[in-house]
């Protein structure tokens, strides 16, 4: 070893973590490739894997051949999680009903009416791909780009590629509802081998979202303040003796987090909303709630938070699917359509991106009758998302599925080429950032990946 080298290198190392800098901050925060057309990100995942025929892609063969033998060819070579009556499985129709929306004739079915009232707004992806049948894997490749758990998520590249500037709440934050959090939490909102100042920072889907965002009984304000700053001098030795980045994340974390402590009850009253506003997304101040964390959302931007994800945990409907579609539906309806309105008469949705979906779809057979009522599999060769705003083209539908909407006939999209393409409205090249990492340059869409253009305004 040239012990000069290494020394120049451990000089550099100190200089930069003392400035609260690691090397692969400089490379690139901060910096997009190209001027963005977004600037912030809601993410709107229903977990378990909304059916997309029964909301979005509508078959009429479906309904015609109700209750039929399903056409054993179509499943040559297909996957699915697991099936009952795989040996003999029949066709099943949608049981809502599909019209065309609004001017630009978006076909969205009667269990999302509010959807349907932003037809005009939105870009429906009927024709998304992905590559594992299981939830887990399937949750991981849709917000890292790979099945393997441990890269970096999507909140976490767009934080290294675009920088982490609010001052006083996180950047990027999770939040959750429905019966219980999302599978692989850390996960699909780490930071991966990336530092760990990318990584989300999750809330609670209780009243009280935010974990121990209040001080002790008898602990002061000042008292708190000096409590940090001794921290802060014990942490920077620390620091200056090993040579550590991941220190100095944690110094600004201790810093975060007394800020919040200041601003979080401001950010959290929703009284302070007028009764229209609470009325549009049928929220409830002091309550739990899709409806409320939609809210949330545009509150949390507003205050300068870039990346929002929001979990909806209650879409795996194997049986009884109809009538956990009039549950599910109506809870996430109104307020993913009111988050829309909102944004829009503020403003805010010409440079905010917002998707809507889930980690996989759902099959155009049946199964599960012995249990609860007929459900539908899970299904990874064609299922629908939208998006709207963020440089978004409003008002089309892309994509074509077969009659059985088993495989994709115009348009595929992979996942891959979906996460490139939110990379790209945000400015950044998805061939371009990147971060070495056990040898190799990684990045989010990995080997693949394309621009799609029909999705730009």
């Amino acid at each position: 070893m040239n012990w000069n080298h290494q020394a120049q290198l451990w000089n550099r190392r100190h200089f930069l973590t003392k400035c609260g800098l690691g090397a692969a901050q400089l490379a690139l925060s901060g910096a997009p490739h190209f001027a963005p057309k977004a600037k912030r990100l809601i993410y709107l995942f229903m977990e378990g894997g909304p059916s997309q025929l029964d909301l979005f892609d509508d078959k009429p063969k479906l309904r015609a051949a109700d209750g039929e033998p399903f056409p054993m060819q179509l499943l040559a070579g297909k996957k699915f999680a697991f099936m009952e009556n795989m040996a003999a499985p029949t066709v099943y129709g949608s049981r809502a009903t599909f019209k065309p929306h609004g001017q630009s004739g978006n076909i969205v079915s009667s269990h999302l009416p509010h959807i349907a009232g932003v037809a005009d707004k939105i870009a429906i992806v009927r024709t998304i791909q992905t590559n594992n049948v299981n939830h887990s894997p399937a949750m991981v490749l849709a917000h890292t780009g790979s099945m393997v758990p441990g890269r970096p998520s999507l909140g976490a590249w767009l934080m290294y590629g675009l920088g982490n500037e609010s001052k006083d709440l996180p950047s990027f934050i999770s939040m959750m509802s429905g019966p219980r959090g999302p599978r692989n939490g850390p996960d699909i909102w780490g930071s991966g081998f990336l530092p760990s100042s990318y990584q989300g920072v999750p809330f609670s889907s209780g009243p009280q979202p935010i974990f121990d965002v209040a001080s002790q009984p008898g602990v002061t304000a000042d008292r708190q303040r000096r409590a940090i700053d001794a921290l802060k001098d014990l942490n920077r030795e620390h620091q200056s003796l090993t040579g550590d980045p991941e220190i100095a994340t944690r110094i600004a974390s201790y810093e975060m987090a007394f800020r919040m402590q200041a601003s979080a009850p401001e950010l959290m009253d929703l009284s302070k909303e007028s009764q229209e506003t609470l009325d549009l997304y049928g929220a409830t101040p002091g309550k739990g709630s899709f409806a409320n964390n939609c809210l949330l959302a545009r509150r949390l931007i507003e205050r300068g938070v870039k990346v929002v994800q929001l979990y909806h945990t209650d879409w795996d409907h194997h049986t009884g699917i109809d009538a956990g579609l009039k549950k599910v539906c109506p809870e996430v309806d109104k307020p993913s359509a009111a988050l829309i309105t909102d944004l829009a008469r503020r403003g805010l949705l010409e440079d905010t991106l917002v998707i809507w979906g889930g980690e996989f779809g759902r099959t155009p057979m049946s199964e599960g009758g012995k249990r609860g009522g007929l459900g539908r599999n899970h299904q990874i060769d064609a299922y629908t998302m939208w998006l709207a705003g963020g440089g978004i083209k409003p008002g089309v539908t892309i994509g074509e599925t077969d009659e059985y909407g088993m495989k994709p006939v115009v348009d595929p999209v992979h996942l891959h080429d979906l996460h490139a393409t939110m990379l790209h409205l945000f400015g950044l090249d998805h061939k371009k950032l990147t971060f070495r990492s056990q040898g190799r340059d990684f990045r989010l869409t990995d080997t693949a990946g394309n621009l799609l253009t029909k999705l730009l305004a």
